[in-house]
């Protein structure tokens, strides 16, 4: 009988330990009890794929359990129920690429509220965030591809701007930039209507784009902003046969361009490295989590963030500078 006793008592014991185990397994939290999860746009893009990478080489690098999840579509509400769904669990730290940071501000407050540190990209205007992060100046980006894009339309004509979504801050932040430069340097080089979204789709990008060759017969230049913006436009041109009347830029990466720039139906992609910005983002929560400040020059020992400059005390947001040019030429430097 004591045998017995002995034996049912250690199972008991074990089946409690194990239970134990099993809640710390499914909390996900990490052995210091750190856990971050970033948020982005929606999953399966080459653009998001790259940033997990980031993600997956702070987690390694440190021991933090970070991680990162998304929707199957560009859906503002999905992340909404997304970051709903986080909450209860209380992860340390939530980073959001937001759809559209207007959506997120409830959500966002209830996170903080619930004591979980919030970090954005591509959000500067977001107010229930920590810290926000930016890799650039937004309106000096945009800036920059319409003064490319004039140099290859010859100095003059019209364009066309795409965006992911008409509630991307940032998107349209860079057509912004785009328009303020084109009127103060090109003053011959005009925007034929306002921006078109493509619903971060490429083929609802290479639609509109079918769309505003027909509509615009004389359309010399278009820019895409989303990372699929640029292949959807490039489809459209090739099939339009149009590759050396109609310039053709905007923000991607290599792997989706690629194909485009070699045979001209893209001109340049600019883009700043999504690993980076998932490594930055992840670099800020551990500092949150560490009562450590970022403040004007922070240094997060990444490339293009080395310094960062405060864009306004109220919300925290920064940026750094991080942009990169491709053509055909440079394309092949650049594996993802």
């Amino acid at each position: 009988m004591r045998a017995l006793l002995a034996s049912v008592t250690a199972g008991v014991l074990a089946l409690a330990v194990a239970g134990c185990g099993q809640g710390i397994k499914s909390n996900g939290a990490a052995p210091g009890g750190n856990r971050y999860v970033t948020v982005v746009k929606l999953t399966g893009v080459a653009w998001f794929n790259r940033m997990e990478t980031g993600v997956k080489q702070f987690a390694s690098q440190t021991g933090v359990d970070a991680t990162q999840t998304g929707a199957d579509d560009a859906s503002p509400e999905k992340q909404v129920k997304i970051i709903q769904d986080l909450i209860p669990q209380r992860p340390t730290a939530i980073a959001v690429v937001p759809n559209s940071p207007e959506s997120l501000e409830g959500v966002l407050k209830r996170a903080r509220d619930a004591g979980i540190k919030v970090v954005t990209h591509e959000a500067s205007d977001q107010q229930n965030t920590d810290v926000d992060i930016e890799p650039f100046d937004n309106a000096a980006y945009g800036a920059h591809m319409v003064d490319e894009l004039t140099n290859c339309m010859g100095g003059s004509g019209s364009y066309a701007q795409l965006v992911g979504h008409l509630t991307a801050k940032t998107h349209m932040e860079w057509a912004q930039g785009a328009v303020d430069r084109a009127k103060s340097a090109h003053p011959t080089v005009q925007r034929v209507t306002d921006p078109v979204e493509s619903q971060e789709n490429a083929d609802v990008a290479y639609n509109r784009t079918k769309e505003l060759l027909a509509r615009y017969p004389d359309l010399k230049g278009i820019l895409g902003s989303a990372a699929t913006d640029v292949a959807g436009i490039g489809r459209a041109v090739q099939e339009a046969g149009k590759q050396n009347s109609v310039c053709v830029m905007g923000t991607s990466v290599p792997s989706v361009a690629s194909k485009y720039l070699q045979d001209g139906s893209i001109d340049k992609i600019f883009f700043w490295d999504p690993a980076t910005a998932g490594t930055a983002m992840m670099k800020i929560a551990q500092m949150l989590t560490e009562n450590k400040p970022v403040t004007q020059g922070t240094n997060l020992g990444l490339p293009g963030y080395e310094s960062l400059t405060q864009i306004r005390p109220n919300p925290p947001t920064f940026h750094g500078s991080a942009w990169i040019d491709v053509d055909r030429n440079n394309v092949g430097q650049y594996s993802f």
